[in-house]
């Protein structure tokens, strides 16, 4: 079977652009115009490929970027490798499915949450906080929830977009996951009002975090109570 080369898989991602999707995407700050579910098609159709997977990331281009991180073996990378892809994930939904296609897969991911969490470019630190959340909801010993309410307090109502809202999720979650902390939460939400009016779909959940809290907590007792 011939293998698929980096010039024919740009030539197919070429001819998928739709100038209506790369408007659309381009107001959330992706230069891309491919519809995703035809990239993961693509991706299907390839299986894991790690090694095509590096050189689709190295040609810089956003839609081969993301086509890399569906066929990547997330273990296979090196710490430092992922520290220099995170920094260069300038667009939003690389840097998304990166940390979460691929990063919260890695060992190194303890280790990059805590560098990323301190890291004075707020996208970077938007990453380590994105990892923050992961861990406050499926491994939270050890983490200081009440220190990382104090930093949300202090910090979030100014925090640059992209952190504040990876903020913003993790005092959701923390509202959400421990009952012991919803209290906080929620007052520290209605005294921030960050994202409270956040335009919402009907039909969709709030990310301003008391509603969002209010709500996931209500379906939860709903659940259990069924």
């Amino acid at each position: 079977m011939t293998e698929t080369t980096v010039p024919e898989l740009m030539a197919e991602l070429a001819a998928l652009e739709d100038p209506k999707a790369r408007a659309v995407n381009e107001r959330h700050g992706d230069d891309h115009g491919v519809n995703l579910s035809k990239l993961r098609a693509i991706a299907k159709r390839l299986k894991t490929q790690h090694d095509l997977a590096r050189d689709l990331w190295n040609t810089g281009d956003t839609a081969a970027r993301l086509l890399a991180l569906l066929i990547c073996r997330p273990k296979n990378f090196e710490r430092d490798e992922l520290d220099t892809m995170l920094r260069e994930a300038r667009a939003p939904k690389v840097h998304d499915w990166l940390v979460n296609y691929v990063v919260k897969k890695s060992p190194y991911a303890e280790d990059l949450r805590l560098t990323w969490s301190a890291d004075p470019d707020p996208v970077v630190a938007s990453a380590g906080w994105a990892l923050t959340t992961e861990r406050v909801t499926k491994n939270p010993d050890g983490l200081d929830l009440s220190g990382l309410l104090d930093t949300i307090e202090a910090e979030m109502k100014t925090a640059p977009d992209r952190l504040q809202w990876a903020m913003n999720h993790t005092l959701a979650q923390i509202g959400i996951d421990h009952p012991d902390h919803r209290a906080r939460a929620l007052a520290i939400g209605e005294r921030l009002e960050v994202l409270k009016d956040y335009p919402t779909p009907p039909g969709c959940t709030s990310p301003y975090a008391p509603a969002w809290i209010t709500e996931i907590v209500r379906r939860q007792n709903d659940t259990a109570s069924a």
